[in-house]
Protein backbone atom coordinates (compact mmCIF):
# COMPACT_ATOMS: atom_id res chain seq x y z
CA UNK A 1 0.00 0.00 0.00
CA UNK A 2 1.28 3.53 -0.77
CA UNK A 3 2.46 5.63 1.99
CA UNK A 4 -0.75 8.23 0.33
CA UNK A 5 -3.00 5.86 0.88
CA UNK A 6 -2.44 4.52 4.64
CA UNK A 7 -2.09 8.03 5.76
CA UNK A 8 -5.57 8.61 4.12
CA UNK A 9 -7.00 5.50 5.56
CA UNK A 10 -6.04 6.54 8.71
CA UNK A 11 -6.97 10.05 8.79
CA UNK A 12 -10.67 9.08 7.23
CA UNK A 13 -10.92 6.22 10.04
CA UNK A 14 -9.80 9.02 12.96
CA UNK A 15 -12.48 11.72 11.37
CA UNK A 16 -14.92 8.87 11.48
CA UNK A 17 -14.49 7.48 15.10
CA UNK A 18 -14.88 11.25 16.13
CA UNK A 19 -17.81 12.28 14.49
CA UNK A 20 -18.96 9.06 15.50
CA UNK A 21 -18.42 9.74 19.07
CA UNK A 22 -20.16 12.92 18.73
CA UNK A 23 -23.71 11.39 17.53
CA UNK A 24 -23.52 8.90 20.00
CA UNK A 25 -22.33 11.18 22.58
CA UNK A 26 -19.24 9.10 23.84
CA UNK A 27 -16.29 10.82 25.39
CA UNK A 28 -14.12 10.37 21.96
CA UNK A 29 -11.08 8.15 23.61
CA UNK A 30 -13.78 5.23 24.32
CA UNK A 31 -13.86 5.15 20.64
CA UNK A 32 -10.32 6.15 19.41
CA UNK A 33 -8.98 2.84 21.31
CA UNK A 34 -11.51 1.00 19.51
CA UNK A 35 -9.93 2.76 16.48
CA UNK A 36 -6.55 1.67 17.24
CA UNK A 37 -7.63 -1.80 17.33
CA UNK A 38 -9.23 -1.29 13.84
CA UNK A 39 -6.13 -0.03 12.77
CA UNK A 40 -3.93 -2.45 14.15
CA UNK A 41 -6.05 -5.67 11.87
CA UNK A 42 -6.15 -2.95 8.39
CA UNK A 43 -4.21 -5.12 6.09
CA UNK A 44 -1.20 -2.84 4.77
CA UNK A 45 -1.14 -0.31 6.61
CA UNK A 46 2.61 0.36 7.48
CA UNK A 47 3.92 -0.39 10.64
CA UNK A 48 5.15 2.79 12.98
CA UNK A 49 8.70 2.61 15.05
CA UNK A 50 8.91 5.64 16.89
CA UNK A 51 12.14 6.51 18.94
CA UNK A 52 11.18 5.58 22.90
CA UNK A 53 13.30 8.58 23.67
CA UNK A 54 10.83 10.98 21.84
CA UNK A 55 7.57 9.78 22.82
CA UNK A 56 7.69 11.12 26.45
CA UNK A 57 9.15 14.40 25.23
CA UNK A 58 7.29 15.24 22.08
CA UNK A 59 3.78 14.07 23.47
CA UNK A 60 3.79 14.10 27.15
CA UNK A 61 4.40 18.08 28.33
CA UNK A 62 1.28 19.89 26.44
CA UNK A 63 -1.08 17.23 28.20
CA UNK A 64 0.79 18.00 31.66
CA UNK A 65 0.90 21.50 31.03
CA UNK A 66 -2.70 21.76 29.74
CA UNK A 67 -4.17 19.74 32.61
CA UNK A 68 -2.11 21.60 35.40
CA UNK A 69 -3.05 25.37 33.69
CA UNK A 70 -6.39 24.83 33.47
CA UNK A 71 -6.80 23.10 37.39
CA UNK A 72 -8.48 25.00 39.45
CA UNK A 73 -6.05 25.82 42.42
CA UNK A 74 -8.45 26.99 45.33
CA UNK A 75 -10.52 23.48 44.90
CA UNK A 76 -7.23 21.95 44.76
CA UNK A 77 -6.14 22.88 47.92
CA UNK A 78 -9.36 22.19 49.64
CA UNK A 79 -9.67 18.85 48.38
CA UNK A 80 -6.03 17.84 48.78
CA UNK A 81 -6.93 15.21 51.41
CA UNK A 82 -9.08 12.74 49.42
CA UNK A 83 -6.74 13.68 46.02
CA UNK A 84 -3.22 13.09 48.05
CA UNK A 85 -5.19 9.37 48.81
CA UNK A 86 -5.74 8.87 45.64
CA UNK A 87 -2.82 10.42 43.48
CA UNK A 88 -0.34 8.95 45.95
CA UNK A 89 -1.59 6.04 47.99
CA UNK A 90 -3.93 4.85 45.54
CA UNK A 91 -0.94 4.99 42.54
CA UNK A 92 1.27 2.76 44.79
CA UNK A 93 -1.17 0.69 46.04
CA UNK A 94 -2.10 0.25 42.30
CA UNK A 95 1.45 -0.27 41.21
CA UNK A 96 2.38 -3.15 44.23
CA UNK A 97 -0.67 -5.39 43.22
CA UNK A 98 -0.49 -5.22 39.87
CA UNK A 99 3.29 -5.84 40.08
CA UNK A 100 2.50 -9.29 42.56
CA UNK A 101 0.14 -10.56 39.49
CA UNK A 102 1.94 -9.85 36.95
CA UNK A 103 5.02 -11.58 38.99
CA UNK A 104 3.16 -14.62 40.02
CA UNK A 105 0.46 -14.52 37.58
CA UNK A 106 1.89 -13.79 34.81
CA UNK A 107 5.96 -14.95 35.55
CA UNK A 108 7.41 -11.22 34.82
CA UNK A 109 10.69 -10.55 37.08
CA UNK A 110 10.34 -8.06 39.78
CA UNK A 111 11.76 -5.17 37.61
CA UNK A 112 9.76 -5.01 34.71
CA UNK A 113 6.70 -6.10 36.69
CA UNK A 114 7.23 -2.86 39.03
CA UNK A 115 7.27 -1.29 35.24
CA UNK A 116 4.20 -2.41 34.15
CA UNK A 117 2.66 -1.58 37.48
CA UNK A 118 3.58 2.25 37.16
CA UNK A 119 2.42 2.08 33.46
CA UNK A 120 -1.05 1.80 34.59
CA UNK A 121 -1.51 2.82 38.00
CA UNK A 122 -2.33 6.67 36.92
CA UNK A 123 -5.98 7.69 35.69
CA UNK A 124 -6.63 10.56 32.74
CA UNK A 125 -9.53 12.62 33.28
CA UNK A 126 -10.82 13.22 30.04
CA UNK A 127 -13.60 10.67 29.52
CA UNK A 128 -14.64 10.62 33.25
CA UNK A 129 -15.04 14.06 33.40
CA UNK A 130 -16.52 14.09 29.86
CA UNK A 131 -19.16 12.13 31.12
CA UNK A 132 -19.64 13.80 34.19
CA UNK A 133 -20.07 17.33 33.09
CA UNK A 134 -22.65 16.22 30.21
CA UNK A 135 -24.80 14.34 33.36
CA UNK A 136 -24.35 16.54 35.93
CA UNK A 137 -22.22 14.97 38.38
CA UNK A 138 -21.10 17.48 41.62
CA UNK A 139 -18.38 19.87 41.00
CA UNK A 140 -16.42 18.31 43.64
CA UNK A 141 -16.27 15.08 41.88
CA UNK A 142 -14.94 16.46 39.06
CA UNK A 143 -12.51 18.78 40.92
CA UNK A 144 -11.24 15.54 42.95
CA UNK A 145 -11.16 13.19 39.74
CA UNK A 146 -8.85 16.04 37.99
CA UNK A 147 -7.04 17.01 40.65
CA UNK A 148 -6.07 13.16 41.22
CA UNK A 149 -5.43 12.67 37.57
CA UNK A 150 -3.02 15.66 37.48
CA UNK A 151 -0.78 14.43 40.69
CA UNK A 152 -0.95 10.76 40.11
CA UNK A 153 0.73 11.33 36.96
CA UNK A 154 3.51 13.30 38.75
CA UNK A 155 3.83 10.21 41.27
CA UNK A 156 3.42 7.31 38.50
CA UNK A 157 5.64 8.99 36.11
CA UNK A 158 8.26 9.27 39.22
CA UNK A 159 8.02 5.76 39.64
CA UNK A 160 8.02 4.47 36.73
CA UNK A 161 11.19 6.39 36.28
CA UNK A 162 13.09 4.55 38.96
CA UNK A 163 11.24 1.09 38.17
CA UNK A 164 12.97 1.72 34.43
CA UNK A 165 16.00 2.52 35.66
CA UNK A 166 16.24 -1.05 37.59
CA UNK A 167 15.26 -2.80 34.27
CA UNK A 168 17.94 -0.92 32.47
CA UNK A 169 20.89 -0.60 34.56
CA UNK A 170 20.08 -4.25 36.60
CA UNK A 171 20.85 -2.55 40.27
CA UNK A 172 18.49 -0.81 42.85
CA UNK A 173 18.85 0.65 45.66
CA UNK A 174 16.59 1.95 48.14
CA UNK A 175 18.34 4.42 50.20
CA UNK A 176 19.60 5.99 46.36
CA UNK A 177 16.23 5.58 45.40
CA UNK A 178 14.77 7.36 48.13
CA UNK A 179 17.90 10.48 47.61
CA UNK A 180 16.73 10.85 44.32
CA UNK A 181 12.84 10.87 44.84
CA UNK A 182 13.35 13.70 47.04
CA UNK A 183 16.16 15.04 44.82
CA UNK A 184 13.34 14.54 41.53
CA UNK A 185 10.43 16.08 43.35
CA UNK A 186 12.18 19.13 44.85
CA UNK A 187 14.30 19.88 41.57
CA UNK A 188 11.32 19.53 39.47
CA UNK A 189 8.96 21.82 41.00
CA UNK A 190 11.90 24.01 41.25
CA UNK A 191 12.65 24.47 37.69
CA UNK A 192 8.99 24.75 36.97
CA UNK A 193 9.00 27.77 38.92
CA UNK A 194 11.62 29.27 37.85
CA UNK A 195 10.80 28.59 34.39
CA UNK A 196 7.30 30.32 35.14
CA UNK A 197 8.77 33.40 36.46
CA UNK A 198 11.03 33.95 32.91
CA UNK A 199 8.11 33.06 31.04
CA UNK A 200 5.79 35.45 32.91
CA UNK A 201 8.57 38.04 32.34
CA UNK A 202 8.52 37.82 29.26
CA UNK A 203 4.81 37.91 28.41
CA UNK A 204 4.25 40.76 30.75
CA UNK A 205 6.06 43.05 27.86
CA UNK A 206 4.14 41.70 25.12
CA UNK A 207 0.54 42.42 23.19
CA UNK A 208 0.68 39.81 20.30
CA UNK A 209 -1.76 37.06 20.33
CA UNK A 210 0.03 34.41 18.27
CA UNK A 211 3.16 35.20 19.53
CA UNK A 212 2.30 34.95 23.27
CA UNK A 213 -0.05 31.58 22.13
CA UNK A 214 3.09 30.09 20.61
CA UNK A 215 5.04 30.74 23.87
CA UNK A 216 2.37 29.35 25.98
CA UNK A 217 2.64 26.06 23.93
CA UNK A 218 6.24 25.93 24.31
CA UNK A 219 6.14 26.66 28.06
CA UNK A 220 6.20 22.87 28.67
CA UNK A 221 8.43 22.05 27.00
CA UNK A 222 10.49 25.11 28.87
CA UNK A 223 10.42 23.45 31.83
CA UNK A 224 10.11 19.62 31.01
CA UNK A 225 13.51 19.81 28.72
CA UNK A 226 15.73 21.31 31.04
CA UNK A 227 14.26 19.67 34.07
CA UNK A 228 14.95 16.20 32.51
CA UNK A 229 18.99 17.19 31.11
CA UNK A 230 19.44 18.21 34.89
CA UNK A 231 18.24 14.65 35.92
CA UNK A 232 15.06 16.07 37.85
CA UNK A 233 11.40 15.40 37.20
CA UNK A 234 10.15 16.79 34.22
CA UNK A 235 7.03 16.15 34.68
CA UNK A 236 6.83 17.79 37.99
CA UNK A 237 8.54 20.81 36.22
CA UNK A 238 5.68 20.72 33.22
CA UNK A 239 2.80 20.52 36.13
CA UNK A 240 4.07 23.13 38.57
CA UNK A 241 5.00 25.65 35.52
CA UNK A 242 1.27 24.83 34.20
CA UNK A 243 -0.32 25.92 37.22
CA UNK A 244 2.25 28.59 37.86
CA UNK A 245 1.16 30.49 34.60
CA UNK A 246 -2.36 29.32 34.90
CA UNK A 247 -2.73 31.56 38.08
CA UNK A 248 -0.89 34.22 36.25
CA UNK A 249 -3.08 34.43 32.80
CA UNK A 250 -5.58 36.96 33.63
CA UNK A 251 -2.74 39.62 34.77
CA UNK A 252 -0.08 38.42 31.85
CA UNK A 253 -2.94 38.50 28.66
CA UNK A 254 -5.46 40.18 26.96
CA UNK A 255 -8.88 38.83 25.91
CA UNK A 256 -8.29 38.22 22.38
CA UNK A 257 -4.99 36.31 23.82
CA UNK A 258 -7.02 34.29 26.10
CA UNK A 259 -9.94 33.24 23.70
CA UNK A 260 -7.30 32.28 21.59
CA UNK A 261 -5.46 30.51 23.79
CA UNK A 262 -8.17 28.69 24.82
CA UNK A 263 -9.37 27.30 21.38
CA UNK A 264 -5.73 26.39 20.95
CA UNK A 265 -5.21 24.13 23.59
CA UNK A 266 -8.35 22.46 23.47
CA UNK A 267 -7.30 21.44 19.98
CA UNK A 268 -3.54 20.93 20.90
CA UNK A 269 -4.69 18.07 23.60
CA UNK A 270 -7.30 16.70 21.77
CA UNK A 271 -4.77 15.91 18.53
CA UNK A 272 -1.97 14.61 21.18
CA UNK A 273 -4.81 12.22 23.01
CA UNK A 274 -6.02 11.03 18.99
CA UNK A 275 -2.18 10.49 18.04
CA UNK A 276 -1.33 8.71 20.40
CA UNK A 277 -4.32 6.22 20.10
CA UNK A 278 -3.40 6.15 16.25
CA UNK A 279 0.12 5.41 17.14
CA UNK A 280 -0.71 2.55 19.25
CA UNK A 281 -2.82 1.35 16.70
CA UNK A 282 -0.33 1.61 14.11
CA UNK A 283 2.43 -0.46 16.37
CA UNK A 284 0.20 -2.96 17.61
CA UNK A 285 0.93 -5.68 14.88
CA UNK A 286 4.41 -5.41 15.79
CA UNK A 287 4.05 -5.64 19.18
CA UNK A 288 2.02 -8.54 18.54
CA UNK A 289 4.60 -10.05 16.59
CA UNK A 290 7.46 -9.35 19.30
CA UNK A 291 5.16 -11.32 21.99
CA UNK A 292 6.58 -15.13 21.26
CA UNK A 293 5.83 -18.21 22.74
CA UNK A 294 2.26 -17.07 24.12
CA UNK A 295 -1.18 -18.02 22.75
CA UNK A 296 -3.44 -15.04 21.18
CA UNK A 297 -6.21 -16.69 24.15
CA UNK A 298 -3.82 -16.22 27.08
CA UNK A 299 -2.68 -12.91 26.09
CA UNK A 300 -6.59 -12.18 26.28
CA UNK A 301 -6.95 -13.49 29.42
CA UNK A 302 -4.04 -11.56 31.20
CA UNK A 303 -4.99 -8.09 29.91
CA UNK A 304 -8.35 -8.78 31.25
CA UNK A 305 -6.96 -10.00 34.55
CA UNK A 306 -5.05 -6.90 34.90
CA UNK A 307 -7.90 -4.65 33.37
CA UNK A 308 -9.86 -5.78 36.64
CA UNK A 309 -7.02 -5.93 38.82
CA UNK A 310 -6.79 -2.07 38.34
CA UNK A 311 -10.21 -1.45 38.80
CA UNK A 312 -11.10 -3.93 41.90
CA UNK A 313 -7.85 -2.30 43.29
CA UNK A 314 -9.40 1.15 43.21
CA UNK A 315 -12.78 -0.05 44.08
CA UNK A 316 -11.29 -1.56 47.55
CA UNK A 317 -9.10 1.54 48.29
CA UNK A 318 -11.59 4.37 47.85
CA UNK A 319 -14.16 3.58 50.39
CA UNK A 320 -12.18 2.50 53.49
CA UNK A 321 -9.64 5.56 52.94
CA UNK A 322 -12.74 7.74 52.47
CA UNK A 323 -15.01 6.72 55.39
CA UNK A 324 -12.12 5.28 58.00
CA UNK A 325 -10.08 8.58 58.39
CA UNK A 326 -13.12 10.10 59.97
CA UNK A 327 -13.52 7.10 62.66
CA UNK A 328 -10.04 7.28 63.39
CA UNK A 329 -9.36 10.83 63.18
CA UNK A 330 -11.14 13.59 65.21
CA UNK A 331 -9.35 16.27 62.83
CA UNK A 332 -10.87 14.59 59.76
CA UNK A 333 -14.44 13.96 61.07
CA UNK A 334 -14.52 18.32 62.37
CA UNK A 335 -13.68 19.13 59.07
CA UNK A 336 -17.03 18.07 57.46
CA UNK A 337 -19.35 15.90 56.97
CA UNK A 338 -18.44 12.78 55.24
CA UNK A 339 -19.48 12.49 50.74
CA UNK A 340 -22.37 10.18 50.65
CA UNK A 341 -21.65 6.83 49.32
CA UNK A 342 -23.39 7.72 46.19
CA UNK A 343 -20.50 10.51 45.52
CA UNK A 344 -17.53 8.24 46.57
CA UNK A 345 -19.23 5.27 44.31
CA UNK A 346 -19.03 7.27 41.45
CA UNK A 347 -15.08 8.56 42.59
CA UNK A 348 -14.23 4.94 42.39
CA UNK A 349 -15.47 3.77 39.11
CA UNK A 350 -13.37 6.64 37.32
CA UNK A 351 -10.47 5.21 36.92
CA UNK A 352 -10.18 4.88 33.62
CA UNK A 353 -6.82 4.93 31.62
CA UNK A 354 -5.48 6.84 29.11
CA UNK A 355 -3.00 8.75 27.18
CA UNK A 356 -0.39 9.08 29.82
CA UNK A 357 0.00 5.55 30.20
CA UNK A 358 0.19 5.09 26.42
CA UNK A 359 3.20 7.49 26.40
CA UNK A 360 4.60 5.54 29.08
CA UNK A 361 4.39 2.15 27.61
CA UNK A 362 5.22 3.46 24.02
CA UNK A 363 8.54 5.38 25.46
CA UNK A 364 9.56 2.26 27.12
CA UNK A 365 13.67 1.78 26.12
CA UNK A 366 14.55 -0.93 23.41
CA UNK A 367 17.70 -2.22 25.25
CA UNK A 368 19.31 -2.46 28.46
CA UNK A 369 22.82 -1.16 29.35
CA UNK A 370 24.19 -4.51 28.98
CA UNK A 371 23.12 -4.55 25.32
CA UNK A 372 20.26 -7.31 25.89
CA UNK A 373 16.64 -6.45 24.83
CA UNK A 374 13.95 -4.77 27.45
CA UNK A 375 12.69 -7.69 29.30
CA UNK A 376 9.21 -8.40 27.91
CA UNK A 377 8.41 -4.87 26.47
CA UNK A 378 5.87 -5.63 23.68
CA UNK A 379 4.07 -7.28 26.04
CA UNK A 380 4.19 -4.83 28.39
CA UNK A 381 2.82 -2.25 25.80
CA UNK A 382 0.07 -4.80 24.92
CA UNK A 383 -0.81 -5.08 28.72
CA UNK A 384 -0.95 -1.82 29.24
CA UNK A 385 -3.03 -1.30 26.10
CA UNK A 386 -5.25 -3.58 27.49
CA UNK A 387 -6.02 -2.24 30.95
CA UNK A 388 -7.42 1.28 28.93
CA UNK A 389 -9.27 -0.75 26.44
CA UNK A 390 -10.46 -2.64 29.27
CA UNK A 391 -11.18 0.46 31.49
CA UNK A 392 -12.46 2.61 29.16
CA UNK A 393 -15.21 -0.09 27.94
CA UNK A 394 -15.95 -1.53 31.45
CA UNK A 395 -16.04 1.67 33.32
CA UNK A 396 -16.40 4.56 30.65
CA UNK A 397 -19.40 2.76 28.88
CA UNK A 398 -21.40 2.19 32.65
CA UNK A 399 -20.55 5.37 33.84
CA UNK A 400 -23.36 7.21 32.39
CA UNK A 401 -25.99 4.49 33.46
CA UNK A 402 -24.25 4.44 36.83
CA UNK A 403 -24.75 8.38 37.19
CA UNK A 404 -28.61 7.97 36.29
CA UNK A 405 -28.88 4.84 38.96
CA UNK A 406 -27.70 6.86 41.88
CA UNK A 407 -29.50 9.94 41.08
CA UNK A 408 -26.87 12.72 41.99
CA UNK A 409 -26.97 16.32 42.09
CA UNK A 410 -24.81 18.77 40.60
CA UNK A 411 -26.68 21.68 42.48
CA UNK A 412 -23.80 23.53 44.62
CA UNK A 413 -25.40 26.58 46.52
CA UNK A 414 -22.20 27.94 47.72
CA UNK A 415 -20.71 27.21 44.27
CA UNK A 416 -24.04 29.08 43.28
CA UNK A 417 -23.81 31.93 45.67
CA UNK A 418 -20.04 33.08 44.68
CA UNK A 419 -20.51 32.97 41.25
CA UNK A 420 -23.31 35.18 41.63
CA UNK A 421 -21.99 37.63 44.57
CA UNK A 422 -18.77 37.90 41.16
CA UNK A 423 -21.18 39.27 39.47
CA UNK A 424 -22.57 41.41 41.62
CA UNK A 425 -19.53 42.83 43.11
CA UNK A 426 -17.97 42.97 39.11
CA UNK A 427 -21.15 45.12 38.16
CA UNK A 428 -21.21 47.63 41.45
CA UNK A 429 -17.49 48.17 40.26
CA UNK A 430 -18.45 49.32 36.53
CA UNK A 431 -21.09 51.50 37.85
CA UNK A 432 -19.33 53.49 40.19
CA UNK A 433 -16.22 53.77 37.61
CA UNK A 434 -19.15 55.26 35.17
CA UNK A 435 -19.86 57.53 37.71
CA UNK A 436 -16.75 58.74 37.91
CA UNK A 437 -16.29 58.60 33.88
CA UNK A 438 -19.23 60.73 33.61
CA UNK A 439 -17.20 63.68 34.43
CA UNK A 440 -14.77 63.29 31.59
CA UNK A 441 -15.16 66.02 28.76
CA UNK A 442 -15.00 62.57 26.24
CA UNK A 443 -17.73 60.80 27.76
CA UNK A 444 -21.68 61.80 26.59
CA UNK A 445 -24.06 62.16 28.89
CA UNK A 446 -26.72 60.07 26.92
CA UNK A 447 -24.01 57.43 26.13
CA UNK A 448 -23.37 57.40 30.29
CA UNK A 449 -26.91 56.66 31.07
CA UNK A 450 -27.33 53.80 28.08
CA UNK A 451 -24.60 52.20 29.72
CA UNK A 452 -25.63 53.04 33.31
CA UNK A 453 -29.09 51.84 32.70
CA UNK A 454 -27.95 48.24 30.91
CA UNK A 455 -25.28 47.47 34.38
CA UNK A 456 -28.21 48.63 36.63
CA UNK A 457 -30.56 46.10 34.99
CA UNK A 458 -27.46 43.81 36.42
CA UNK A 459 -26.95 44.75 39.54
CA UNK A 460 -30.60 44.15 40.42
CA UNK A 461 -30.70 41.21 38.58
CA UNK A 462 -27.77 39.25 40.81
CA UNK A 463 -28.74 41.47 43.72
CA UNK A 464 -32.39 39.16 43.54
CA UNK A 465 -30.31 36.29 44.10
CA UNK A 466 -29.59 37.63 47.38
CA UNK A 467 -32.59 38.99 48.53
CA UNK A 468 -34.51 36.64 51.11
CA UNK A 469 -38.11 37.91 49.99
CA UNK A 470 -36.87 38.72 46.46
CA UNK A 471 -37.62 36.58 43.15
CA UNK A 472 -34.87 36.64 40.48
CA UNK A 473 -36.96 34.46 38.11
CA UNK A 474 -38.47 37.51 36.49
CA UNK A 475 -35.29 38.85 35.95
CA UNK A 476 -33.77 35.45 34.61
CA UNK A 477 -36.80 35.18 32.28
CA UNK A 478 -36.34 38.76 31.19
CA UNK A 479 -32.42 38.30 30.48
CA UNK A 480 -32.99 35.05 28.79
CA UNK A 481 -34.94 36.75 26.51
CA UNK A 482 -33.31 39.50 25.82
CA UNK A 483 -29.75 37.62 24.99
CA UNK A 484 -32.35 35.48 22.69
CA UNK A 485 -33.19 38.71 21.06
CA UNK A 486 -29.62 39.62 20.71
CA UNK A 487 -28.56 36.57 18.83
CA UNK A 488 -31.24 36.44 16.73
CA UNK A 489 -30.04 39.90 15.84
CA UNK A 490 -26.64 38.43 15.73
CA UNK A 491 -27.52 35.61 13.85
CA UNK A 492 -29.13 37.97 10.64
CA UNK A 493 -26.01 39.95 10.76
CA UNK A 494 -24.11 36.44 9.47
CA UNK A 495 -26.32 35.49 7.28
CA UNK A 496 -26.29 39.03 5.60
CA UNK A 497 -22.48 38.82 5.55
CA UNK A 498 -22.53 35.36 3.84
CA UNK A 499 -24.55 36.59 1.29
CA UNK A 500 -22.15 39.66 0.75
CA UNK A 501 -19.41 37.43 0.83
CA UNK A 502 -21.33 35.13 -1.55
CA UNK A 503 -22.43 37.22 -3.91
CA UNK A 504 -18.59 38.91 -4.67
CA UNK A 505 -19.69 41.98 -2.71
CA UNK A 506 -16.96 41.75 -0.22
CA UNK A 507 -13.83 39.80 0.28
CA UNK A 508 -13.39 36.81 2.73
CA UNK A 509 -10.91 39.03 5.33
CA UNK A 510 -13.80 41.40 5.55
CA UNK A 511 -16.51 38.98 5.94
CA UNK A 512 -13.99 37.35 8.73
CA UNK A 513 -12.98 40.50 10.11
CA UNK A 514 -16.85 41.27 10.67
CA UNK A 515 -17.32 37.89 12.04
CA UNK A 516 -15.31 37.56 14.97
CA UNK A 517 -16.51 40.86 16.06
CA UNK A 518 -19.60 39.27 16.08
CA UNK A 519 -18.68 36.12 17.41
CA UNK A 520 -16.81 38.16 20.78
CA UNK A 521 -20.22 40.10 21.09
CA UNK A 522 -22.04 36.77 21.03
CA UNK A 523 -19.44 35.08 23.49
CA UNK A 524 -20.28 37.70 25.98
CA UNK A 525 -23.85 37.11 26.01
CA UNK A 526 -25.14 34.34 29.35
CA UNK A 527 -27.69 31.67 29.02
Amino acid sequence: MHLEVALLIVLATVVALLVAAQALRLPYPILMVLGGCAMAVIPGLPEVELQPDLVLVILLPPILYAAAFFTPLRELRRNVGPISLLAVGLVLATMVVVALVARHALGFGWAEAFVLGAIVSPTDPVAATAIARRLGVPGRIVTIVEGESLINDGTALVAYKFAVAAVVTGTFSLAEATGEFVWNVAGGIAVGVAVGAVVAAIRRRLDNPPVEVTIALFTAYFAYLPAEELGVSGVLAAVTVGIYMGRLTSQLTSPTTRIQGTAVWEIVVFLVNSALFVLVGLQLPAVMDGIEGVADWTLVGDGVLLAATVMLVRLAWVFPFTYLPRLLVRRVRDSGPAPPWRHTLLVAWTGMRGAVSLAAALALPLATDAGADFPRRDLIIFLAFSVILGTLLVQGLTLPALIRLLRVDDYDEQLEREESKARLLAVEAALARIDELAAEEWVRDDTAERVRGAYDYRRRRFAARFEEDGDPQPFEERAAAYQRVLRELLDAQRAILLELRNAGHINDEVMRRIERELDLEDSRLEI
